[in-house]
């Protein structure tokens, strides 16, 4: 398994101890010195390339690691020591202060961008690329070594350039517990051995190491520059040399070591001394030291400046009179937070030494100049009066950050005699104390939609934690009652009051009236928030109120949306932002354009997630796109293409002392042009050399500063893949879907931090919440990596384009972490698509019909998928490598970087050999080790070599190859971990800790979709809350970034890992807890019960055989009929033909509905033969081997929500929510209202008498869901689930009582009492309203049917249910019409009275007239309302005569507009600037002229004049809202007029209402406004639940 794609690391045993569990061994593998079986031909050799030799790195204590040779094979000796800098390997290894060390490199992905020329000289003619002339270390020791690099400026691979200087280097170590072992033990002496081959072990610590590394003979750099100054090369860094010549223009004379300052043989002539860096002890540079302690004992008017780096600073200290002493394993890395012990001010500062001055030493006039501020141990010193001062780290960094460089600047003025640049506190941090915060007004950001998700209730949920612990009282506003942070349950992280209103300047200001708070915090609530917080600051609200805000303030916020203002604050700091200019014109546009050149990227300022964006190749595109793009913001933006360059990214965190750093830097797999939300991700970046990495960041950190951002934010980059030149994109000035991402990867709360920094706290206080024992002033060194993966459901419409760019269309994402990237990419291909083996190439689902044999048009269809981003272009380009296609064939398509794709290529190579094999029993423990380090499941395994998971799993384990659990901890394993934030990987030797056997396991929701949003994740922390209020410890498994959950610090025991039956097992084995919760993750946890239970898992609440009997459509339809339950007509059909013999029994329409499915995927209602055929098809596909029942759909029936809790089949409590829509509308989808408004007392009664049956037969132990629908006081079951619902926060938040702890109670066996819940004293109602993102989603019929299409939901409560419904509708986006206001009415007309929507909505129609609104309808609508006396102007329909096919082919194909449909969309307006590729147009469809909208035929009024068009109208923002009620939604790919109506609406940002039963109830709301004289003042839900407390 050696590819080109990238060695793969063989771990080997070390000093693990195996516990053993009742059913396999623990994981980690035993310490002897047993070796495995001999490797496999197939392991020896693959793709070519040879196996490397063994080889060993055994400590001097007898432990010893295995892994593979690269670089020399001459075994060698040294201290072994460890970096953890994640990048700069050929900067460390040149280094000469690692003099005689074997270097452990923690982060586990090395040689990835080769070794640069190393040839090419800077100005001084030293070696541009390296920090002197030689490798300086004894041995190199890695996790993982890429053999393929990928970089413009390498010239060679790494192992190469070891062996051409003689260095050994071993990969396949697990270099986590090599460096837990230096921790714990101290640094120990090691040795590497390759092919058996050994030698003595030697301590370079009895060596004089400086006498062999500094220069012997003198050297002058900088000739003629003033000040001269001295350089006792005590092995100093060509870096050092460059920044004191090119910067400081300074003349540097490099003297030897030893060199007799008093003496001065070769007379050099100077003003200042500098004492550089070196390696091993400094009590053995005796001649320096005395030399040294000559300098500083001068009489004062001969005294020279002294400044001294690393070994200078020891050197120093010890001239002083000072002493030293060998540190436990030295500090050494990229991140070592030190403070200035002038200002507090905490730098970054990059460090390699073992030995540190004691600073109880000192003499009293010299005192510590800079304090580590998470060791406490001496990072400077400086005398009192006289021009000494040295510091521990490197300012110049190479590799690392440079800034401290300033101190260079600052010896640079003594030496010119210049007085001390004066260093003080910045007074604004006194600013918290002068302004005491008392009350925090926080606003959310309502309905998760696309661009806007989940991740913003983890950052609202951490920074309401941060502000409670600061003793503030803190109001909320979101009305996503999904969500956990308004959950009143949460302890000291619970808000104070929350206001379930929309996130609007009006209901802020109200809230603020009646609340009355000191400050606002607008960062947390995504752009919603932040839009609002720039209304209330322009329009004077803030002040007016006395209310400031928190944190970075409005005119920073402004400044970085508003691109003209933002390009000139870069140009302010000389930086570069790509070539861009802002319009608030079309015919501007078209002048910025023609100064940029085409193609040419065009964005609406202001919006969410790259909305309103696109890329125009000419003129006529940019008019196009213009026009559109002006529909949602007042300025667009046109910016240079720079489609291929790479997409960087980085998290920075700024405080009030200006103390900044950046916490996760992230590199997109994607090239620029598609959007980063749409992109795969991957932190850290892997293709970045030092050079690039740190002038990103220390770009970041300046435009940071500049801007005067405190709090987090983030900055992205375009970087050209051929050179270090790079463009800014964008700065968010507050917390985003990065930031939760950052966060997890990490392991560092951001949004925690920056509500803590907000009120003034600094970085330095704040404590580290994972080591609990260092600062929060640190940037994280990763030990892994992490792969984002978005999640799409695109093709759940049928008519949306597959492509991707400039605007954002996932709808979930998922973060794996492993410590190889082919190890994290498979992961997170099974976590994006469950039930997935892993990664497979398919173009099955974008693949045209192409003639059979026509090799030319297979190739040109696989070219093309290549070269277009889309939703599933990663498995193309496996594919492509399946097929042999090579790296540069894919990379040239598609631009993605060679070394990503180079382990793509290894992944197929690997499958290829496997499908080769003769069996399962062919493979050994090195092979399955091979294929599990390249994230091969054992699903996938065994498809290759014709056997069975179980099987695979079964000799896995047989072999002893097993995942170990290694932690997260923010620094590489450097200190201890508190928080157990988990992962498992197989490229390890032990695990970080052990078992918790009395625990419970919890399975999360994985990734948010369509129909598994928020609401899973308030379920499993309400459960995972109530098992610790138990006394219990709980584990989650889960692997969603933008949870609640998935914070650390939310359980005992957190997996960031799948949801799947191996690695759930894996899990379970490991840990051997009391049992697994499968009930409040939704139907990814809840279908992994009977799988799990089958292998002997013990699976908390209902018996999974119980799950299945109501999963499985069959059995559950059987046992309704069992208990005389009554249902509609079903029938399970084994043929089509059998389904249409029923449908026409039971007359159509029918309904299609599969098992074990999430969201009613595959759920359609079939009216005629044909689309019967077409929907049975669909759904086999999704169900798989499980039953497909077809049943007689019942129209005009209303629909039914019961929730409940059971405990062993008796009911504790339940809830019965109506829905405003008739059945056929997905509960998900509805209108839900609480209590229900319109039910009669006997159809309430024969719905809990239903309830209770179904729970007793079921034997329901848990919380469940029924679905029935009501006709008269008929009542039928539609479904029932097992498990949590998306009602369940609905119901729990409404009723004031958690249904999910009392669940949860039930599930642990524990004493319940059910709530005292009494629905006749609830004075209140409140309605759950859908979001929907149907702007994004392009080409999308935005129609209502039984398959979901909502992203995320809001509710609000009222004293009446058209109080509640008003704010509901008005949270999810939709616009209040304005007083006589015009709306375009298009009601298809039904033949069946019943149906008839057309008549149904008469009394309606009339009241808008009344109301004083205008109204519009297409020909046959108005024609109707004409004749009966309502007036309604009409409109022509798009088909008709005066619209051109290509009037209408431009609508299908150019949406661009945010959407309000049916309730809206998020209500943006400023924007989540993205960058991205041209969308590509859908297929060509069949234009239909009927279908869904009225059956008008006329296109003239009654004098034969034509009419004016229906589409212009809403085109040009003549209509304020539009009521098309569609008689059904087309699935046949056919365009009707109805859809170019909706999709029209949609696209230009007008209201849409596509349901009667909402417009009727949106009407009746208007009608009651218009009665009351004012608002009611807002509630809090405290508020509204003291209306339910009995008299």
């Amino acid at each position: 398994f050696f590819s080109r794609g990238g060695i793969c690391s063989r771990t080997r045993p070390s000093e693990a101890r195996p516990v053993q569990s009742p059913t396999m061994p623990r994981h980690g593998r035993s310490s002897s010195s047993r070796a495995e079986e001999p490797p496999t031909k197939l392991a020896k050799r693959v793709a070519g390339i040879e196996a490397p030799p063994q080889a060993t790195l055994e400590l001097a204590d007898g432990t010893r690691f295995e892994g593979f040779s690269f670089g020399s094979k001459m075994p060698k000796a040294g201290e072994v020591v460890f970096n953890t800098g994640m990048v700069g390997y050929p900067e460390a290894l040149t280094d000469p202060s690692y003099r005689g060390q074997i270097l452990v490199l923690t982060f586990p992905l090395i040689g990835n961008y080769g070794v640069p020329d190393r040839s090419v000289l800077d100005d001084l003619g030293l070696p541009l690329n390296f920090e002197s002339k030689e490798i300086h270390i004894a041995g190199l020791v890695v996790a993982n070594y890429s053999a393929e690099h990928s970089h413009w400026a390498s010239t060679c691979a790494l192992g190469d350039w070891l062996a051409e200087h003689g260095i050994p280097g071993i990969f396949g170590v697990d270099t986590r517990a090599v460096t837990k072992r230096i921790r714990e033990s101290g640094a120990v002496l090691g040795r590497i051995s390759v092919d058996g081959k050994s030698t003595e072990f030697t301590d370079p610590n009895k060596d004089n190491l400086v006498a062999q590394v500094s220069t012997k003979e003198i050297q002058v750099f900088g000739r003629g520059q003033s000040p001269r100054l001295i350089l006792l090369d005590c092995g100093i860094k060509y870096n050092i040399i460059r920044y004191l010549v090119s910067q400081e223009k300074v003349q540097c004379t490099l003297v030897p070591f030893d060199y007799d300052l008093e003496a001065n043989p070769a007379g050099v002539e100077y003003e200042g001394i500098f004492l550089s860096n070196g390696p091993g002890d400094p009590t053995m540079c005796a001649a320096t030291i005395k030399s040294i302690r000559w300098a500083i004992s001068r009489p004062t008017d001969q005294l020279k400046p002294v400044f001294g780096i690393c070994l200078g600073n020891q050197l120093l200290s010890l001239a002083a009179g000072a002493s030293t002493y060998k540190m436990k394993y030295g500090n050494r890395g990229a991140n070592q937070p030190c403070i200035d012990m002038r200002t507090g001010r905490c730098y970054i500062t990059p460090q390699n030494h073992g030995f540190a001055v004691d600073p109880a030493t000192l003499p009293s006039d010299w005192k510590t100049f800079f304090l580590n501020a998470n060791d406490f141990s001496n990072e400077g010193v400086i005398h009192v009066s006289k021009p000494f001062f040295s510091v521990q780290f490197h300012p110049e960094a190479a590799g690392g950050p440079m800034d401290t460089a300033f101190l260079f600047d600052m010896f640079a003025q003594m030496v010119k005699g210049n007085p001390s640049r004066l260093t003080l506190m910045d007074p604004l941090i006194y600013n918290a104390a002068r302004f005491p915060v008392r009350k925090v007004l926080v606003l959310g950001s309502g309905g998760l939609s696309i661009g806007q998700a989940g991740e913003f209730d983890y950052s609202g949920s951490q920074a309401i934690k941060a502000l409670k612990e600061e003793g503030l009282e803190v109001v909320l506003i979101n009305p996503n009652i999904a969500t956990v942070q308004t959950s009143q349950n949460l302890g000291g992280a619970s808000p104070d009051m929350v206001y379930f209103l929309p996130v609007t300047a009006e209901s802020a200001l109200q809230v603020m009236a009646k609340e009355r708070p000191d400050a606002i915090l607008v960062s947390m609530g995504g752009q919603t928030a932040l839009n609002v917080g720039v209304e209330l600051y322009e329009s004077g609200a803030l002040e007016a109120h006395g209310v400031r805000v928190l944190g970075t303030q409005i005119p920073t916020i402004i400044a970085t949306e508003d691109r003209e203002i933002f390009s000139a604050k870069l140009k302010e700091i000389d930086e570069t932002l790509a070539l861009s200019f802002p319009a608030t014109t079309i015919d501007e546009a078209v002048e910025a354009a023609a100064r940029i050149g085409y193609p040419i990227l065009v964005r609406a300022a202001f919006a969410l997630g790259g909305l309103g964006s696109g890329f125009a190749d000419n003129e006529a595109e940019l008019r196009a796109l213009a026009a559109k793009a002006f529909s949602t913001s007042s300025q667009i933006l046109l910016d240079q293409d720079l489609r291929g360059w790479k997409e960087v990214e980085y998290e920075v965190v700024r405080d009030s002392r200006d103390n900044c750093i950046t916490v996760c830097n992230m590199e997109n797999f994607d090239p620029l042009g598609v959007h980063t939300g749409d992109s795969i991700v991957v932190a850290p970046s892997q293709t970045l050399s030092n050079r690039e990495y740190f002038k990103l960041r220390s770009t970041a950190l300046k435009v940071v500063r500049h801007l005067g951002i405190v709090g987090e934010c983030n900055i992205q980059y375009a970087l050209n893949p051929e050179s270090e030149q790079y463009c800014i994109i964008e700065v968010n000035a507050r917390l985003s879907r990065s930031s939760a991402l950052a966060s997890k990867a990490t392991g560092y709360p951001l949004a925690y931090v920056a509500a803590k920094l907000a009120l003034g706290v600094d970085l330095v206080q704040i404590r580290n919440s994972v080591t609990k024992t260092t600062t929060a002033c640190f940037e994280p060194s990763l030990d892994y990596c992490v792969v984002k993966m978005p999640r799409w459901d695109l093709h759940k419409f049928s008519k949306v384009s597959h492509s991707l760019g400039s605007s954002m269309k996932s709808v979930g994402e998922v973060m794996s972490i492993g410590r190889s990237f082919e190890e994290a990419i498979q992961k997170a291909v099974r976590m994006v698509s469950p039930g997935s083996a892993g990664l497979d190439g398919s173009i099955e689902e974008n693949e045209e019909d192409t003639p059979a044999g026509d090799e030319t048009a297979v190739e040109q269809r696989l070219q093309e998928l290549l070269h277009k981003p889309h939703d599933k272009r990663l498995y193309v380009v496996q594919a492509a490598f399946e097929q042999g296609k090579s790296v540069d064939y894919v990379h040239n398509l598609t631009r993605i970087d060679r070394w990503f794709l180079s382990k793509l290529k290894a992944i197929a190579e690997l499958k290829r050999h496997c499908l080769s094999l003769s069996g399962l029993e062919v493979l050994g423990a090195a092979d399955l080790r091979r294929l599990k380090q390249h994230g091969f499941s054992d699903l996938q395994i065994s498809a290759y070599v014709g056997s069975t998971e179980q099987m695979v799993r079964r000799r896995r384990i047989q072999l002893q190859v097993c995942p170990v659990v290694k932690q997260i901890d923010t620094l590489a394993a450097e200190f201890p971990a508190q928080t157990n934030y988990l992962y498992m990987t197989y490229h390890g030797t032990e695990n970080d800790l052990d078992g918790d056997k009395d625990s419970v396991m919890v399975l999360g929701c994985g990734a948010y979709c369509i129909g598994s949003s928020v609401e899973f994740d308030w379920s499993a922390v309400s459960c995972v809350r109530q098992i610790r209020a138990s006394g219990q410890r709980a584990i989650v498994v889960n692997y969603n970034p933008e949870t609640v959950s998935t914070d650390y610090d939310e359980s005992d025991r957190l997996y960031f890992e799948e949801l799947s039956l191996e690695r759930c097992l894996d899990i379970f084995e490991f840990e051997s807890p009391l049992g697994v919760v499968v009930s409040v993750g939704g139907q990814i946890a809840q279908n992994l019960a009977m799988p799990l239970k089958s292998v002997g898992v013990r699976i908390l609440g209902t018996d999974p055989d119980d799950i299945d009997r109501a999963e499985d459509r069959h059995k559950f339809s059987n046992m309704l009929d069992s208990i005389g339950v009554d249902q509609p007509q079903w029938r399970e059909l084994a043929t089509i033909d059998d389904a249409i013999c029923f449908a026409e029994q039971v007359h159509y329409p029918v309904l299609v509905r599969p098992s074990f499915v999430l969201s009613g995927a595959a759920m359609n209602v079939a009216s005629t033969r044909a689309q019967l055929r077409d929907y049975l098809k669909a759904a086999a596909h999704v169900s798989g081997d499980k039953p497909v029942v077809v049943t007689k759909f019942i129209t005009n029936a209303k629909e039914v929500e019961f929730d409940a809790v059971a405990n062993q089949g008796r009911i504790l409590n339940y809830a019965i929510s109506e829905h405003v829509e008739n059945a056929g509308v997905h509960s998900g989808d509805a209108t839900l209202v609480l209590p229900a408004q319109k039910l009669y007392q006997e159809t309430v009664r024969r719905i809990k008498r239903i309830g209770q049956a179904i729970a007793k037969a079921l034997k329901i132990t848990g919380p469940f869901n029924i679905q029935l629908m009501a006709k008269g006081n008929e009542v039928k079951v539609i479904e029932c689930n097992l498990r949590a619902s998306r009602t369940c926060p609905f119901v729990s938040k409404t009723l004031n009582a958690n249904f999910i702890t009392l669940a949860t109670r039930a599930m642990l066996g524990l004493p319940t009492k059910p709530y005292d819940i009494h629905l006749a004293d609830i004075d209140y109602v409140a309605v759950k309203a859908p979001m929907f993102s149907f702007t994004r989603l392009r080409g999308a019929d935005p129609t209502l049917g039984v398959e979901m299409a909502s992203t995320g939901e809001v509710a609000c409560f009222g004293d009446t249910v058209h109080d509640a419904f008003r704010l509901a509708f008005r949270a999810t986006g939709f616009k209040p019409v304005p007083k006589g206001g015009n709306i375009l009415v298009s009601i298809a007309k039904s033949d069946d009275a019943t149906t008839d929507s057309l008549h149904e909505f008469r009394e309606s129609a009339a009241a808008l007239v009344q109301l004083g609104f205008v109204l519009y309808g297409t020909p046959g609508t108005a024609e109707y309302y004409n004749s009966i006396g309502i007036d309604v102007v009409p409109l022509a329909k798009p088909r008709s005569e005066s619209c051109t096919d290509a009037a209408i082919a431009m609508t299908v194909a150019s949406p661009r507009k945010k959407a309000v449909s049916p309730f809206g969309e998020e209500p943006p307006t400023l924007t989540l600037g993205g960058t991205g590729a041209k969308e590509v147009s859908p297929s060509p469809m069949e234009v239909a002229g009927g279908g869904d909208v009225d059956t008008g035929v006329g296109e003239h009024d009654e004098e034969d004049k034509p009419i004016e068009k229906a589409l212009d109208f809403i085109r040009e923002g003549k209509i304020d809202l539009v009521i098309n009620v569609p008689e059904g939604s087309a699935k046949d790919g056919t365009i009707s007029n109805g859809y170019l109506i909706r999709r029209t609406t949609v696209d230009f940002g007008v209201g849409l209402i596509t349901n009667i039963k909402v417009a009727k109830l949106y009407v009746e709301t208007l009608q009651r406004a218009q009665q009351d004289e004012e608002a009611p003042p807002p509630k809090t839900i405290r508020e509204f639940y003291e209306l339910a407390e009995p008299l």
